[in-house]
């Protein structure tokens, strides 16, 4: 059963959500505000203890006067400054126990696990936007500027994490790399696109991606319910519905992909109706730089046999 394009022309797709012709402008705008804000980062140490790496509870300063959280570790033995990645969870969720993020730390890496502000971790959402804020990141702050659209604010949340961990001493800088799943897979993306100096990117069927696509596909359902939310009680007719997606358009990973420097690996289920494949490859097409997509033809947004272990794989060449 096919539930989107054939593989053939997933790699012809170019997306349907418009792009915003400001759009340049708004991320430089965007970057130099995140630029202007000192991090100050504090590096508490966890509880949770192992003979071969410490743990630290990370927080900084992220725009618009929040403190953000990650989960910071490090190997106890470094000889020489070593790689770092940097970890993002799914949708609602957080950056997860330490034991899920000890296998990169285990292999000599560096390892920073962002909890996104106002989801389930420990970040701070320092709120001050217009319109709906009960559920739903991707329409927060879509009746307010495009400047308070909330996806902004966690995509700069992670263009400062890196800032912070790329500048510690024991740091290779020029052996970055990034990796999550879904939510995680989109802001893979984004770490890639915001921040030119990461090298290695692995996103699992990436989230964020084509929202109009979604929509004429009819999966504005489970993770993209808002977006039908939002119609339905703010524009029921329809008639602002170009406007809207043209504003989601500042916060689709699909037109950030052009500005990725780094080598892409990144896994898809033709199953997905959760994040459906073209979504995906509407962002995918537009990475020029090195890239492989691995397919899992039976397999939706869930799970996928291997795909942990050849992530690993990918990220250890760095």
């Amino acid at each position: 059963m096919l539930i989107d394009l054939p593989v053939s022309e997933l790699f012809k797709w170019q997306g349907r959500n418009p792009r915003p012709d400001d759009y340049d402008a708004y991320w430089e705008r965007a970057l130099n505000e995140a630029k202007a804000v000192d991090p100050a980062p504090e590096f508490i140490p966890s509880g949770f203890k192992t003979p071969m790496v410490d743990c630290f509870d990370l927080f900084y300063s992220g725009v618009r006067n929040a403190r953000i959280h990650a989960k910071f570790l490090k190997p106890k033995k470094i000889d020489k400054k070593a790689p770092a990645v940097f970890v993002f969870h799914g949708y609602s969720g957080d950056a997860g126990d330490w034991m899920g993020l000890l296998p990169y730390a285990a292999s000599g890496m560096i390892v920073a696990a962002m909890d996104c502000r106002g989801q389930g971790g420990s970040s701070e959402d320092s709120g001050g936007v217009k319109g709906n804020t009960l559920h739903g990141h991707i329409i927060r702050g879509l009746d307010d500027e495009p400047d308070n659209l909330l996806f902004r604010h966690i995509f700069l949340d992670i263009v400062q994490l890196v800032r912070v961990v790329s500048g510690l001493p024991e740091t290779d800088k020029n052996r970055l790399g990034a990796v999550g799943g879904s939510q995680g897979g989109g802001l893979t993306l984004a770490c890639a696109g915001l921040s030119p100096e990461i090298k290695r990117a692995c996103p699992s069927f990436p989230f964020l991606c084509d929202y109009k696509r979604v929509w004429e596909l009819d999966l504005a359902k489970d993770a993209y319910q808002e977006l039908k939310d939002h119609f339905r009680h703010f524009d029921p007719r329809h008639e602002k519905e170009d406007e809207i997606f043209t504003r989601l358009g500042y916060v689709d990973v699909q037109f950030l992909a052009p500005r990725i420097k780094a080598e892409v690996l990144m896994f898809t289920g033709l199953m997905d109706t959760i994040c459906p494949p073209s979504s995906q490859f509407a962002a995918y097409n537009k990475i020029t730089s090195k890239k492989n997509v691995l397919f899992y033809p039976d397999f939706g947004h869930e799970g996928l046999p291997g795909a942990g272990d050849k992530g690993l794989e990918f990220l250890l060449e760095l």
